[in-house]
């Protein structure tokens, strides 16, 4: 009897939480209809994944033993039954998993729903892309598709050397806002340098910010990316009829404040797609926009100088989050990438063309 060896491949696994990291040898995905075998380059770490590993993100609803980490880029090894819209060798990036019981991207492999990703722009790194698409469809959903943000208005993003708040910067920029950004004084600097006045919200009370900066009418548009009491700080900052927008609006808070100014209020939760199956193909959409503002210039991701690779040091980058040490997006290196493409790419659309 010949006795064939199942093929597997490295991963680091959380078998409960706040179990160390565990490098293991599992078994290889294989793609499924509408799936593509991605071999991973980078992983991108979010806050997100700190609160899953210590088991205190009931909404993402990852069961353990698992292997975490939702976003990722690297390049299609394989391609499933009805996922032709791609092929072997295509360089890709998406937000994939981690989350819903879906494998995530600190693997060597993983086979994943072609609708969610999107050919990788060529002038972003793997690493740099790999920190990109949590944050960016958060940042595009809030922005975009809820609050339609437009030339002529004035938009405050809180947290704006964040994660998500960098890229909304960035986003609400390209498309024609005057954009203003609460920050600590450390990251004035930063803030300026894309283009935002930066507010330092630990030194200016909403109040003086709002009369300073809109003479007293309020912003268009008021994203925040911190949550608690800066949500209801948003409520105070915004303009009549203008659009407050939350990716942190958990808790109870008095709407009051908005009802009085006939304004809106939207919640953004894009792991909606990934825990539900509904809206993937969307996400898919978004990263094609973002590829092409990255391809323009107008998108660069704020990277955390710091190495990591596929072991237990990503524990690491972990705590930096935790600590609030990191900054910058941290991003896990699974494959050591070549130097970065020649930039004179054509225009991204996000999918491949042929």
């Amino acid at each position: 009897m010949v006795m064939t060896r199942t093929p597997t491949m490295k991963a680091l696994v959380i078998d409960r939480a706040n179990a160390p990291f565990r490098l293991a040898e599992v078994p290889r995905p294989a793609p499924d209809v509408g799936q593509l075998l991605i071999r991973i380059h980078a992983s991108g770490v979010n806050p997100l994944d700190t609160k899953i590993r210590a088991g205190l993100a009931a909404h993402a609803r990852q069961p353990l033993p698992a292997i975490l980490g939702v976003d990722l880029a690297g390049v299609v090894e394989e391609v499933g039954p009805r996922a032709d819209t791609f092929r072997r060798g295509d360089e890709v990036w998406g937000l994939t998993g981690g989350v819903g019981g879906l494998p995530g991207s600190l693997a060597e492999l993983a086979a994943v729903d072609a609708a969610v990703v999107a050919r990788k722009p060529a002038r972003l790194s793997m690493r740099e892309a790999a920190a990109l698409p949590l944050v960016a469809i958060t940042a595009w959903e809030g922005l975009v598709d809820r609050a339609n943000v437009r030339a002529g208005q004035k938009v405050l993003i809180h947290g704006g050397a964040g994660g998500v708040g960098h890229v909304a910067i960035q986003i609400a920029r390209a498309r024609g806002a005057e954009v203003f950004a609460t920050v600590r004084a450390r990251d004035a600097d930063y803030v300026r340098s894309l283009g935002a006045t930066p507010i330092d919200y630990e030194q200016t009370s909403v109040d003086d910010y709002v009369v300073e900066h809109t003479a007293g009418r309020g912003f268009a548009i008021v994203f925040d990316t911190v949550g608690s009491t800066t949500l209801e700080a948003s409520f105070a900052a915004v303009a009549r009829y203008g659009h407050v927008v939350s990716s942190l609006g958990w808790g109870t808070h008095p709407l009051s404040p908005l009802s009085v100014k006939g304004a809106s209020f939207s919640g953004v939760f894009s792991l909606i797609p990934l825990l539900t199956g509904d809206g993937r193909a969307h996400h898919g959409a978004i990263l094609g926009e973002i590829a092409q503002l990255a391809h323009d210039g107008k998108l660069i991701p704020r990277l955390d100088p710091r190495s990591f690779a596929l072991d237990n040091k990503v524990a690491d980058a972990y705590e930096a989050i935790t600590t609030h040490r990191a900054r910058g997006k941290l991003v896990v290196s699974i494959v050591q990438s070549g130097p970065r493409p020649p930039v004179a790419d054509p225009p991204v659309t996000g999918r491949p063309t042929s």
